[in-house]
């Protein structure tokens, strides 16, 4: 639950948006082909999580020496604090359309609520009841939202059976694959299974299944892009925010669409505010060999140092500079596929994994999503360093 309410952003309700109001159903199929790789991952890393007695960063340690962990830890504090902006921005934006005021108080209201958090005895246990809560405002939200389109049901049926890539669509399903099968929100499942663990140990021998948030993160992504499809796409109304989504609801439904699209786009951007800097966090100190849970005090002031800076840069330039989303991506480009790699011969290796080693179809599956992932990085290399000089 916590990793799909994590992955579910305000750059996802964004992308799904336009999906739909650029491309109709059409595109239905990529959330099929990305919930497949994103539930594979993150199915092996709660596997990891659960065979293992330490944490992902120390198994990687101990198949290729410090450098790497550390590598990979001080590489995903770099890509989330660089993106925690766009979920500061996010919620601002989201209340501050509700009651038609600035979005700053807001941002430094949530983010305060957010570190306020952190100082709670059992803080897994308040991150797995907020990340819940805000789940089930954003299904509420958008089934409900779902229900007013009225969307075909045959077109549906068809997006999701019958693959096509409409002209000009390439980079919106590159886009949606990529921040879909999150494999930096699929590493970080490891580490919340120890967590739960931690505080219950009889769960260890219980059945650990990761699968019914991903479905739901999947869920989420489909209704939000049949939602455009039905609503945005017949009036040729293309978004470029999650926010101009609300907007375009509000002539055909009225105000109270509009506030309920907000009310899901909050619960989205509040998600991640949280989620996201509780990964980079995490892993920092992890890498740094300060503790790989939330009892560690120094892991609780790194959660609480990407949520500051994430809130002053939203405070400061009111919107994700390029400059950072250049810096996030360039760092994302390199570490993602070397994190993907790391799973996958973990998951691989029967002396650390035990009975709980990838089966012969999950090596194969995850192998194609490696592919997928070293391709999107050629591609996004290609975009960023050869097309933009």
């Amino acid at each position: 639950m916590i990793t799909a309410a994590l992955v579910f952003g305000p750059s996802k309700l964004t992308i799904t948006s336009k999906l739909g109001a650029v491309y109709g159903y059409s595109l239905l199929w990529v959330v099929i082909v990305a919930i497949l790789f994103m539930a594979v991952f993150t199915g092996m890393s709660t596997r990891i999580g659960v065979a293992t007695h330490q944490s992902l960063l120390a198994s990687v340690r101990q198949k290729w020496g410090k450098p790497a962990s550390v590598l990979m830890g001080i590489g995903v504090f770099l890509v989330t604090t660089s993106f925690q902006a766009g979920n500061s921005i996010g919620v601002g934006i989201a209340v501050g359309e509700l009651y038609h005021t600035s979005p700053v108080p807001w941002i430094l209201f949530f983010n305060a609520f957010g570190i306020s958090l952190l100082f709670f005895r059992s803080f897994y246990s308040v991150l797995e009841r907020t990340m819940i809560l805000l789940i089930f405002v954003k299904l509420f939200s958008f089934v409900t939202t779902f229900f007013w389109a009225e969307p075909d049901a045959g077109k549906i049926v068809s997006g999701f059976t019958t693959p096509t890539i409409p002209e000009g669509s390439q980079g919106l399903i590159i886009a949606f694959i990529a921040s879909c099968f999150s494999i930096v929100g699929a590493l970080y499942q490891s580490y919340l299974i120890q967590e739960r663990i931690r505080i219950n140990p009889a769960l260890r021998e219980a059945k650990n299944d990761s699968t019914t948030g991903i479905i739901l993160l999947g869920g989420m992504c489909s209704i939000v892009i049949i939602c455009a499809a039905a609503i945005l796409n017949p009036k040729g109304i293309a978004v470029n925010s999650a926010t101009d989504m609300a907007k375009a609801l509000e002539p055909i439904f009225g105000n109270n669409a509009s506030t309920l699209f907000l009310v899901g786009l909050f619960g989205a951007a509040f998600s991640s505010l949280i989620g996201n800097a509780s990964v980079g966090g995490t892993l920092l100190g992890d890498a740094l060999g300060l503790g790989s849970n939330f009892s560690s005090r120094s892991v609780r002031y790194l959660v609480a140092l990407v949520m500051i800076i994430g809130a002053s840069i939203a405070i400061r330039f009111g919107k994700l500079p390029l400059e950072l989303i250049v810096f996030a991506q360039s760092v994302t480009i390199f570490i993602v596929p070397f994190i993907g790699t790391a799973l996958y011969m973990v998951g691989n290796d029967r002396e650390i994994m035990g009975d709980k080693v990838n089966s012969p179809l999950v090596k194969v599956v995850a192998g194609l999503g490696l592919l997928v992932i070293f391709s999107l990085a050629i591609i996004n290399c290609k975009e960023l360093f050869l097309n933009n000089p």
